[in-house]
């Protein structure tokens, strides 16, 4: 059965939404996507009469189960979580019975989940764009859902689009035909096989165009970025090749790449079949192609947090990750090397593939996987990996080759933030503000507006603006919040850009800069 999900309404122990069929129209001008979501859902207990599902500044018009009305209200609306909307079956249903409960919804022009650019704020600057980022909990946003991870569906989709863009979703394309209702408007199909949760439903809409770059793999970005991102992408397939040699096969049948507009808040968005990257990582030489300040005691730093009304944007970091690594990679050298610890990663995959599990199902099935060294593992500090805040308990042995020759330059610079003389010599040695790498250039700007440099200011804004991965945006704009002679230039340029960032970007910098509305 699974654990209640404290940032979702839903009760999947009471009833289990299994299949999705999506029917929908996308309207620039009222920005919104409005239609019909056919949810089959099944009983997990006996006199089932109600079904709860999260949604978030939608607007719904009608609900049915198998063709039957069906009464619905909304519950109590939530800071971040939205409002439950709560469906009463025109019949009881026995454990085990499945019903389609079809909601006729429209999403709001604010929706999270949602980002609408003008022509002008595209790269062909002729057509409109839409793109949808559903994680962490915003699918809500799009349409009514049981939002979260201890769901899985699989879903079909049938999106009316205008004719001259294109639309993609993280499915596989399962045709195209005119809009009979509207000669103007042509509709797209998709069908996605493999059940997944819902934050990764993804659209995207707008004048794209695809390279074929490998047997299973096109690039889509509009027209003046892809083939840029042909190039930077080019070696997608013997990425995944040595990727099915680690953990199985791919069993998605097609992965494509999509380039997005330059706001999209994260590094990339794993999307079924349909990866979404940042154009931030088209550097121009396949460097990026391989993709802490939160507090010692902050309680979102342990590796299981306790996500009790707590915002999940807000505590997305790079904790899971750095410190989910640093666990894994000290268990590989405790347990034998990577051999043996890819062995385990294979036959976990095969053991929970298309499942929902916690850390506690991991911790089982790792100590089953190896019932020969249960000494060992009784002598890793569990509690303090998983549920104590700061840094781990134990630092794994890393290899500090690389790392020693890079430290022993920077020793020669001396510590940051240097002495602005410094920084001035390194732009000569070494023009950093003529590299593309985002990466590079991102940690250059904040040295330099760490040591005062009046002349990095717009460089900064500019690199702080013109694209909106958070992972760049938010510390950019700290920085330059956090110097007297750019604070206010910093404040005034989020407010006059703040309408065309991504939604979430906008309310973590808003926070940042004290601009909160």
């Amino acid at each position: 059965m699974a654990a209640a999900d404290p940032s979702s309404f839903a009760s999947p122990s009471c009833c289990l939404t299994r299949h999705l069929h999506l029917r929908c129209r996308v309207d620039f001008g009222a920005h919104a996507l409005r239609g019909t979501a056919a949810l089959t859902a099944r009983a997990e207990r006996d006199a089932l009469r109600c079904l709860v599902l999260d949604t978030k500044d939608l607007q719904v018009f009608k609900v049915t189960a198998n063709g039957r009305d069906a009464k619905f209200a909304f519950g109590e609306k939530h800071g971040f979580k939205g409002t439950p909307l709560e469906i009463t079956l025109p019949f009881e249903m026995s454990r085990g019975q499945e019903a389609i409960v079809e909601i006729s919804f429209e999403s709001s022009p604010k929706s999270s989940a949602l980002q609408w650019f003008t022509p002008e704020q595209t790269s062909g600057k002729k057509h409109p764009f839409l793109f949808s980022q559903c994680q962490a909990n915003h699918c809500r946003a799009i349409l009514p859902c049981q939002d979260t991870p201890a769901v899985k569906l699989t879903y079909y989709a049938e999106i009316s689009v205008p004719k001259e863009l294109v639309a993609l979703m993280s499915a596989s394309r399962d045709g195209e035909m005119p809009d009979p209702e509207d000669g103007s408007r042509k509709i797209y199909r998709f069908r996605q096989n493999v059940p997944i949760p819902s934050y990764l439903i993804a659209l995207v809409v707008g004048d794209l165009e695809s390279r074929k770059i490998g047997p299973r793999t096109q690039v889509w970005a509009e027209k003046e970025l892809v083939d840029k991102s042909a190039y930077e992408f080019a070696e997608t397939e013997a990425m995944l090749r040595t990727a099915e040699d680690l953990a199985g096969p791919y069993v998605w049948g097609q992965y494509d790449l999509l380039v997005l507009p330059p706001s999209f808040p994260y590094g990339g968005m794993e999307n079924p079949c349909l990866t979404f990257v940042t154009p931030t990582l088209l550097a121009g030489d396949r460097s990026l192609s391989n993709v802490k300040n939160l507090g010692e005691q902050n309680p979102i730093t342990n590796l299981v947090p306790n996500l009790n009304e707590v915002d999940p944007d807000v505590a997305y970091s790079s904790v899971p990750y750095e410190k989910g690594f640093a666990l894994l990679f000290y268990l590989e050298q405790l347990l034998g090397g990577p051999d043996v610890f890819m062995g385990f990663l294979k036959a976990y995959i095969q053991q929970f593939a298309y499942k929902s599990i916690v850390t506690d199902d991991w911790k089982t099935f790792l100590y089953s996987y190896f019932k020969d060294k249960v000494d060992v593992l009784d002598k890793v500090d569990w509690n303090s990996w998983l549920h104590a805040p700061g840094m781990p308990p134990v630092k794994p042995t890393y290899d500090m080759t690389l790392t020693n020759a890079c430290v022993a330059l920077s020793q020669r610079w001396i510590k940051a933030p240097l002495p602005l003389s410094h920084v001035k010599r390194m732009q000569q040695v070494y023009d950093f503000n003529a590299i593309g790498n985002s990466e590079i250039r991102f940690r250059w700007l904040r040295l330099c507006i760490q040591s005062k440099w009046e002349d990095a200011i717009p460089l900064a804004l500019k690199m702080a603006t013109e694209q909106g991965r958070m992972k760049f945006t938010r510390p950019l704009f700290r920085d330059l919040y956090n110097f007297d002679k750019s604070r206010d230039l910093a404040v005034k340029t989020f407010l006059e850009h703040r309408a065309c960032m991504h939604p979430v970007t906008s309310m973590l910098v808003g926070k940042d800069l004290k601009q909160d509305q």
